[in-house]
């Protein structure tokens, strides 16, 4: 065993920090990072009952319409994906008249005699058809696009960490607040053009990123989803949220395209997709149960306000000596009264927009390899959710110039594509998770003599092997379709590509489930609040980086874009091959441990540590300037 001597110091003592897996007291002093599969713990849940989950143990006894489970959210989360899919394609048209009918006003106001053909919101208007009404339809698009990835890139992973915190329920409600304030003034600029401007759109984006837009919907349900399902089960759950997701997405535009057909206006859509919005807070704030229990949320408070105040701490004592070496005493004299009079601290670090990608790096030395999965499935999944992104309207553009294709044939092809996703999200993957995690934990049980009834209950221990080849056959197929891209000109193959790459929506699904399991449950908000942040900014960059891609290279070699996604999808699986099973964070694990040690001179008069000593002594020993910056 073999430790090493920390360098500071208490009323002339020596501090000796020693790993945590080392040091080993007594057996329940810590544990091992490594587990050999599923978690379980000993005991019963109460009668939590057959593939229980430590999590149902706060729920045990109560009604079956007083315990939280994913089926209550999949209607609601159905037709909320519906609405946010339904609306892409009419927002966009009323974006283009509404710019259009402005713009040529303002030609007119500049040449009196210059005439125009009203433009009738809805309608087919071919005189918007022009380079001008594109250019700004295109700046205007696009600083909307921005400002909600922005503003949902800093909200998301807030509320996520606060739903760790105060519940999911409350959380989702407030995500889904800012889409109705967006729909209501979308409303008002389609009923009152003579009055609103078209630019009031960029106050109905401000609401929908600061309260964290579709990102903090999407990661609070995958939030919820993962409190309320064992291990063994998360994936197919999250799957069945991605299948809503890919089927509003698929469908959404097909059906908004028929309801305005019927109701001869272009605003009927935006009063349906604010109906789902508002359903959809109702139902979730009357209806659906809470996912963590009041207890669980006590407990993830006290322990956000102990590393609070433990990173404050050292930061304060670290800070003033870092600054005496480049701005002299004094100013550390200065800075060390300022931080010891006020609260000025511990506000600063939560409003760094940073501080939520710690949770992806856990600090103590022996958790190198739990680092390395969670980032790795970190990046893996942002590439992924990325492209799904970015890269849907470049294909669909790439594929109407290659093969001529119109509407309907586009469209069927999205349609194959998105029906293939959700029934090996919804089918597939369910038979899969059965028979090779559903049926090998059960016939273990049944060897061990286990009544399923009475079966332990199950806990977070890390990504088992089925998650780890399931997301690297995702990868494969997303690679293989991808690759066929780049070389078919044929519209059947095509479309077989297509097919074979849709296979890949399993991987979305395995990542989001895989990665909540390598944390304890009071800190999957945090986690997925991150995953949140890279989405969002990949939200923002994605179509910039694709579009202009195809843009620059569609005259000489417009296969340019799926050798890009090629690569991306190719380092992912690359990635992949590093991931490792069974790594998961412990609860209450600190990385470090204090043990007093004395010096030869002091042995007669030892003193004891005081807790908050301690506390401040087993923070890993980062340099200031990175805790500022990487610190919640």
């Amino acid at each position: 065993m073999t430790s090493e001597r920390h360098p500071g110091r208490h009323g002339g003592r020596q501090i000796r920090l020693i790993d945590a897996e080392i040091h080993e007291p007594s057996s329940s002093d810590s544990a091992p990072l490594l587990s050999t599969g599923a978690g379980e713990r000993e005991g019963n849940t109460d009668g939590a009952g057959k593939g229980s989950w430590d999590g149902f143990a706060d729920f045990a006894g109560l009604p079956w319409w007083r315990r939280p489970s994913v089926y209550w959210l999949l209607g609601p989360y159905f037709l909320f994906t519906l609405a946010f899919g339904g609306s892409i394609v009419p927002k966009l048209n009323l974006v283009v008249d509404l710019v259009c009918r402005q713009y040529f006003a303002d030609r007119q106001v500049l040449d009196p005699t210059f005439t125009f053909t009203p433009v009738i919101l809805g309608s087919d208007n071919p005189q918007c058809n022009v380079p001008g009404v594109q250019k700004e339809v295109a700046t205007f698009t696009l600083i909307v696009s921005v400002l909600t990835g922005v503003l949902s890139a800093l909200t998301a992973p807030k509320l996520g960490s606060l739903s760790d915190r105060h519940g999911r329920k409350k959380l989702m409600v407030i995500a889904s607040c800012g889409g109705v304030l967006n729909e209501i003034i979308t409303i008002l600029a389609a009923r009152f053009p003579e009055v609103i401007d078209y630019k009031w759109l960029v106050l109905g984006a401000f609401f929908d990123g600061i309260t964290g837009s579709f990102t903090a919907g999407s990661l609070l349900s995958h939030s919820y989803t993962s409190d309320c399902s064992p291990p063994s089960k998360r994936g197919v759950y999250i799957g069945y949220l991605h299948a809503c997701l890919f089927t509003g997405l698929a469908f959404g535009p097909l059906l908004a395209g028929y309801f305005v057909k019927w109701t001869g206006t272009l605003l009927s859509i935006f009063y349906v997709t604010l109906g789902c919005h508002l359903f959809f807070i109702s139902f979730v704030y009357f209806i659906t149960p809470e996912s963590l229990s009041k207890k669980r949320q006590l407990l993830a408070r006290e322990k956000y306000d102990a590393e609070q105040a433990a990173t404050t701490n050292q930061l304060r004592s670290s800070l003033p000596n870092y600054l005496s070496r480049f701005a002299g005493p004094r100013a550390a004299r200065f800075l060390n009264d300022r931080m010891s009079r006020g609260t000025w601290l511990p506000a600063l670090l939560s409003a760094n927009p940073l501080a939520p990608l710690k949770i992806l790096a856990p600090s103590g030395r022996g958790r190198r390899a739990l680092r390395r999965n969670i980032m790795l499935l970190a990046a893996i999944d942002t590439i992924v959710l990325s492209t799904a992104m970015g890269a849907g309207t470049v294909t669909i553009l790439y594929s109407e110039y290659l093969f001529d294709w119109g509407t309907l044939e586009a469209s069927r092809f999205v349609s194959i594509t998105s029906l293939t996703r959700v029934l090996v999200l919804m089918c597939l993957l369910p038979a899969v998770n059965y028979v090779f995690r559903i049926r090998p934990m059960r016939r273990r049980q049944r060897q061990l003599g286990v009544d399923p009834q009475n079966a332990p209950a199950e806990t977070n221990a890390g990504a088992d092997g089925l998650d780890v080849w399931l997301l690297r056959v995702a990868l494969v197929s997303d690679v293989a379709g991808l690759v066929g891209y780049v070389f078919i000109r044929t519209p059947g193959l095509f479309i077989l590509c297509g097919v074979v790459a849709a296979f890949g929506g399993i991987g979305s699904a395995v990542i989001q489930s895989a990665i909540t399991k390598h944390v304890p449950p009071e800190r999957v908000g945090s986690l997925l609040g991150a995953l949140g942040l890279l989405h969002a900014l990949g939200r923002v960059v994605s179509p910039i980086l694709f579009n202009g891609l195809y843009a620059a290279t569609v005259e000489t070699f417009p296969q340019a874009f799926f050798v890009l996604l090629t690569a991306l999808f190719g380092f992912a699986l690359f990635a992949s091959l590093f991931v490792r099973p069974h790594l998961y964070l412990q609860e209450d694990d600190d990385g470090y441990i204090a043990v007093p040690m004395r010096d030869p001179g002091d042995e007669e008069d030892a003193d004891e540590l005081i807790d908050d000593e301690i506390q401040s002594e087993t923070l890993p020993r980062l340099s200031a300037e990175f805790i500022f910056i990487f610190t919640l």
